[in-house]
């Protein structure tokens, strides 16, 4: 097939030419190599989500020449890169006669002393500008500059701008145990996997329990957990752990009150109390069918009201101020948010009378809400401290049990559209649109995610400071960082509001800033980068994440070529690899076609079920031929799958075991024999998504006391370990 693109005359067009600048893609090739032009009414919509004008030929022709002026008035960009090790060149929008110069201020506040020069250039393409013209310099930034995040000085006569300077290695060295070898963990979602210690949902203390034993158990080295992003303080609860309210802070709801320093110096009245109201809870923790966050958190956030009222030591006290004053503007907002929801009830993005759109972070009835409950706001700003010690906690037992990597945090693609970030910084964030997926074969329909997209304008105008503050504060509770829909570091699938999930348009970012920034922070903190680039990933993509040393993600029933899976052992070594993922069912689910049955009775196809299914016999009948073929599965047991369900789902993992990907993943649904799926994308509450307790082939639950006891999963363990 030969690939259609764009013709001459469409991309001459002025509309076009204006998608080209701001980094609007206007056509685009869909996972079957099918190629699509974006309708002229969509990308309008797309631009006045970036704030451009283009609702006529006049205000297209206004906004080409604003943008250009706007590049052209500034003496430099507002953000720029350096590669460490690499002189860099740095484009300076000086006048004809102009010498512009230059300075560094480190990211600790001392001068930069090496010396940074100038080339004046040779004033050729000068751009008009009002009754002048301006030519472009180059300050050359030299390759020794140390890496982090510094502020470069620019002057031109009387004019001067600052820049953040983001000065990053090229690549994100590989631990030293993946150089050569590779390292194999878990897969879990934290909140199913409960002990008698829970509250109805597993918690941060039962995450302590689940590394410190998959290490002496089962010898992994690590543990990728559903994303742990801050949520709403109040119940209803949001299932969906990728549809947080904040992505800076970590979700409360997961602390253990028990395990709070302060819970053992309490009277015996208070104790008795908080003992009480776990007990209203014990039972959520034997339930098979449902995760009843709201019940939970009923109970438990009174339990830690009780203690936060218990006040803190002096030394404790001073921790928590210190907290307070390292986390400053962004606590203030999540901690303010919180109160309000609190006081005044959830925030209703469809209601513009509401105050989440009523009220903005400087209106007066923000500052007398916050002056009227101090306490309250205090107790979320001391939960979010609890939380985070209680999750760093968890890291370093981790590490201390001898864990390779530890954590590997699940980062969302983006918040909620009424969260505390969208409502603090609007200004971070594109106005009239979400973020989502074009169609795919596994969703037929298009996806959309209901997350406001960060505004590329935005990033590139504060220095990326709140992509900065994410990285950052992630891996502070974690040895490697998961990035779900990673794709979205080079371009993401706007939805204009109002319109389906498939009018919809590609809008580019800086990757390369983006995936600098991931660089620091990995080599701060000798971590690990994942990048979830499943589905319709352009080469330039997979290149780009290669040269800068970023894993991929690889699951076995998606590496097929024509009909016909792809033997482990010609897997890409830069991924993470897998059987599945979090959106299909577990491996025994899978091979009964229980995603067959799932979308048929949910009504998610575009096409009979009865082609559907026809499709997935083939998909399963070409996995076991593989399998077979490759000798991980004896060929008799397939005359009778359903006697032999589990040497086939440990076959699929010895094909995993066969993979030269640095890490291996084992999900630990399939571990105990759990068929159901945990998240049917495309559904809200027609499926009970996120709510799926950890069961085994029974259906009865698993309780974390008894989770490496189980047979099953020591069977697979030792796979994984051979």
């Amino acid at each position: 097939m030969t690939q259609k693109v764009e013709s001459e005359e469409r991309l001459a067009r002025p509309l076009i030419r204006l998608a080209r600048l701001v980094g609007v893609e206007t056509s685009y090739i869909g996972q079957t190599s099918d190629y699509h032009e974006i309708d002229d009414d969509v990308l309008v919509d797309v631009f006045g989500a970036l704030g451009v004008d283009a609702t006529s030929d006049e205000a297209v022709a206004q906004s080409i020449t604003a943008i250009l002026d706007d590049r052209h008035r500034r003496l430099v960009t507002p953000t720029v890169l350096h590669t460490v090790g690499e002189q860099s060149e740095v484009p300076v929008n000086t006048g004809v006669l102009d010498v512009p110069t230059a300075s560094i201020t480190l990211e600790n506040g001392e001068k930069y002393d090496g010396e940074v020069t100038i080339d004046a250039g040779d004033g050729s393409g000068a751009y008009p500008l009002g009754d002048a013209f301006v030519v472009t310099a180059s300050i050359l930034i030299p390759a020794d500059l140390p890496m982090g995040y510094h502020t470069l000085h620019v002057t031109v006569g009387e004019r001067e701008q600052d820049a953040t300077l983001i000065s990053a290695p090229e690549r994100i060295e590989p631990l030293e145990p993946i150089k050569d070898g590779q390292l194999w963990g878990w897969m879990a979602q934290l909140y199913s996997i409960r002990s008698a210690g829970s509250w109805g949902v597993g918690d941060f203390a039962d995450l302590k329990t689940l590394l410190v034993e998959s290490k002496h158990r089962t010898g992994a080295d690590f543990l990728l957990v559903n994303p742990l992003h801050a949520a709403e303080p109040v119940s209803p609860l949001t299932p969906s752990p990728y549809l947080p309210v904040s992505r800076r802070f970590v979700n409360f709801t997961y602390i253990r009150p028990e395990g709070i320093e302060e819970y053992d110096a309490l009277d015996e009245e208070t104790r008795a109390q908080i003992t009480e109201l776990h007990n209203q809870t014990e039972a959520l923790n034997g339930d098979a069918q449902l995760i009843d966050r709201d019940a939970m958190w009923r109970s438990k956030m009174r339990a830690l009201w009780l203690i936060f009222k218990a006040g803190l030591g002096a030394a404790r006290q001073a921790q928590f101020d210190q907290f307070k004053q390292a986390t400053g503007d962004e606590l203030e907002a999540y901690a303010t948010w919180c109160l309000c929801y609190d006081k005044w009830g959830a925030p209703d993005d469809n209601d513009q009378g509401n105050w989440i759109h009523a009220l903005s972070k400087d209106s007066e009835a923000i500052a007398q809400v916050r002056a009227q409950f101090p306490d309250t706001l205090d107790f979320y700003r001391w939960l979010e401290w609890v939380a985070i010690g209680q999750l760093e906690d968890a890291q370093q037992a981790a590490k201390d049990a001898g864990m390779g990597i530890g954590i590997m945090s699940d980062m969302a693609v983006g918040v909620h559209p009424a969260g505390s970030e969208v409502w603090w910084d609007p200004e971070r964030f594109a106005k009239g649109a979400t973020v989502g997926a074009p169609p795919d074969y596994f969703n037929q329909q298009g996806q959309d995610w209901s997350q406001p997209p960060l505004s590329p304008l935005s990033l590139e105008s504060t220095g990326y400071q709140a992509y900065r503050s994410l990285v950052h504060g992630m891996f502070s509770q974690a040895g490697a960082v998961r990035i779900d829909h990673i794709l979205g570091l080079f371009r993401l699938w706007w939805i204009p509001q109002g319109r389906s999930a498939i009018q919809g348009a590609y809008v580019h970012y800086d990757s390369e800033t983006m995936i600098g920034i991931l660089a620091i922070e990995a080599a701060r903190a000798q971590g690990v980068i994942v990048g979830e680039d499943l589905g319709v990933v352009p080469k330039f993509v997979v290149d780009s994440l290669k040269r800068h040393g970023i894993l991929g993600c690889t699951v076995e029933w998606f590496a097929q070529k024509d009909g016909e899976f792809l033997p482990p052992d010609t897997w890409r070594r830069d991924a993470l690899a897998s059987v599945n993922t979090h959106d299909m069912p577990p491996a025994a689910g899978y091979l009964v076609y229980e995603h067959v049955e799932l979308r048929d009775r949910l009504h998610l196809l575009t096409e009979p079920v009865e082609d559907f299914k026809a499709g997935a016999v083939q998909e399963h009948n070409a996995m076991l031929a593989m399998l077979v073929d490759k000798g991980f599965l004896d060929p008799e047991l397939i005359t009778d799958e359903t006697e032999h369900t589990q040497q086939i789902v440990e076959a699929l993992y010895r094909g995993l075991k066969a993979a030269p990907s640095r890490l291996l993943a084992a999900s630990l649904t399939d571990a105990v024999g759990e068929r159901r799926t945990q998240n049917q994308p495309g559904t809200n509450n027609e499926y009970p998504n996120w709510r799926i307790p950890l069961a085994d082939e029974n259906g009865d639950v698993v309780p974390l006391e008894a989770l490496f006891d189980n047979p099953r999963l020591q069977s697979l363990a030792a796979i994984m370990r051979a």
